[in-house]
């Protein structure tokens, strides 16, 4: 089983909908039992880091999602799914994350239009199970004001430009994170379900359900 965490926030709807094409086998909750029975999780998100955290605690899953991504499960993380995992965010005045990896989440630069919005490229830095079928430079949809500056460069998987360049994917392990959100990326941001799904379940992209999407 897949979890998908609903801790009060999140493109929830969406995200479901496209874990749906390649399996039956999931449930979205806000049960930190579900979390801890799942083969494998994820955790969608929009809106601020302090909103993400406090919503997390209230609903018993900070420990959780730390015990799963020490645990090794596959964790795919979307969008806030990927800030928490650092130390601490600017945002908000300034909100201790989960400290998974050290690092800040900081603001984009001033001089450029925040958000973030829109469609832009994704370098790929490392291969990843993940990105089976997902050429290089392929584009994503970002909506997001802060980015991801972790200590250690070698977590980045994938780099955007847009003032700066930043990771907008970080992988070590089982952790798989994207700054962007798949569920709103087309085609290519589908394959990334259908991978996950793959990669938790043993099955092979294209094989979970029989049904295909992307390259």
């Amino acid at each position: 089983m897949i979890a998908i965490i609903d801790y009060g926030a999140g493109n929830l709807r969406s995200v479901s909908r496209a874990v749906a094409l390649y399996t039956p086998d999931f449930v979205v909750t806000q049960d930190p039992a579900d979390v801890e029975r799942a083969a494998a999780v994820i955790l969608p998100g929009v809106g601020a880091a302090g909103d993400t955290i406090r919503g997390l605690e209230r609903h018993g899953m900070t420990e959780v999602v730390q015990e799963t991504i020490a645990s090794g499960k596959p964790y795919f993380g979307i969008c806030m799914g990927l800030q928490v995992l650092l130390t601490e965010s600017e945002e908000d005045g300034g909100t201790p994350c989960l400290d998974i990896y050290p690092g800040v989440v900081r603001r984009f630069p001033k001089g450029l239009t925040v958000p973030h919005m829109g469609w832009n490229q994704v370098r790929q830095t490392q291969e990843h199970p993940m990105f089976a079928g997902i050429p290089d430079d392929a584009y994503f949809y970002f909506v997001h004001s802060y980015y991801t500056d972790p200590e250690d460069t070698a977590l980045t998987a994938g780099a955007t430009d847009y003032g700066v360049t930043f990771p907008s994917v970080i992988a070590q392990e089982n952790v798989f994170a994207t700054q962007f959100h798949p569920e709103k990326s087309a085609g290519m941001g589908l394959r990334l379900y259908e991978n996950f799904v793959a990669w938790a379940t043993g099955a092979r992209p294209g094989v979970a359900r029989g049904v295909r999407v992307g390259p």
